[in-house]
């Protein structure tokens, strides 16, 4: 049993707790395991790791719907239950739409936005590896990331995997300052942010303290096999062949890789070959593995990041 205290700010609580504490008493009563107590503008949680992280996504969710529309209501508390409870129990999922691939921390549906996004997920249905090539922009880490997710929270694999070459460091990370965790994070940012908005931040912490999810550089995937996982390597373009290798032969049983890069920006040394380019080339035609190509059409950032993109190319045409 653990405890937890979540401080509600700039809130009116009998229009957040209804009368008589009508919300506590939803929440008791969808999860009997754990003891729930509102104090001032604190509620104090106490029970079951796995209960506390769908009680506090509910009561996030909560917050967030009260900042819009001013209240809560008993049949809210309910909605917002009901689906955290679907979202967790994969056997009574329901889809929306069959092109959402998970619900973001705050509800929001994730799924595709362009063609090659969409084929980018049919690729990775039917293929247990596959390369995602294109511009930044394009939405391939960030889909990439969704489909690691959603695998992870329909069991359908036990570990979730993200590495990166820490390349701006050389991989070898020992002349910066700070631990291991200081001199890495900068490297890894990108991944972190995109995990942030589909996993609320006590049920991510709860997964990366269990290592359910890793996020580490490409030199510590060495010498591992990685088994009953999902794994996705981001940021490919600056491996070496000899990394690229190396990663690509750690899959294990029961596990699925995605590959994101974008050939157009390997800040490799000079006359050091990229191993995405090497890896395309020499894999393109073996079964099962898929290659899909995003380009400026799949831009999803500000729409000058289009013409940005559009602009270089012509240039450099």
């Amino acid at each position: 049993m653990i405890e937890k205290v979540v401080t509600l700010e700039n809130i009116s609580m009998i229009d957040f707790l209804g009368i008589g504490n009508k919300t506590i008493d939803t929440l008791t009563a969808a999860f009997p395991k754990s003891k729930i107590v509102s104090r001032g503008n604190q509620i104090l949680i106490k029970g079951p790791t796995n209960e506390i992280i769908q009680i506090d996504d509910v009561i996030n969710s909560l917050v967030d719907h009260y900042h819009t529309y001013g209240r809560v209501t008993e049949e809210n508390v309910q909605a917002y239950i009901d689906r955290e409870q679907e979202i967790l129990l994969p056997e009574t999922q329901q889809v929306l739409s069959e092109d959402v691939i998970v619900f973001g921390a705050k509800g929001v549906a994730i799924k595709p936005k362009t063609v090659n996004q969409k084929k980018l997920v049919e690729l990775v249905k039917d293929n247990d590896l596959v390369f995602a090539l294109g511009p930044a922009g394009t939405g391939k880490t960030y889909i990439s990331v969704a489909l690691a997710v959603k695998a992870l929270k329909n069991k359908q694999v036990k570990k979730l995997i993200i590495t990166r070459p820490a390349v701006e460091a050389g991989e070898n990370l020992g002349f910066l300052p700070g631990d291991l965790k200081e001199k890495i994070d900068p490297y890894l940012r990108p991944i972190y942010d995109a995990l942030n908005d589909m996993i609320p931040f006590e049920k991510l912490r709860y997964f990366m303290e269990r290592e359910i999810i890793e996020i580490a550089p490409l030199a510590y995937m060495r010498g591992r096999t990685l088994n009953n996982a999902f794994i996705l390597l981001d940021e490919a373009q600056n491996t070496t062949p000899m990394q690229m290798k190396m990663f690509l032969t750690r899959m294990g049983p029961e596990s699925k890789m995605i590959v994101t890069g974008d050939a157009s920006q390997i800040d490799l040394p000079t006359k050091q070959h990229s191993g995405l380019k090497e890896a395309a080339r020499i894999l393109k035609d073996v079964k099962g593995i898929g290659f899909v190509e995003l380009n400026e059409k799949d831009v999803v950032r500000h729409r000058l990041v289009r013409d940005i993109l559009d602009a270089y190319n012509k240039d450099s045409a």
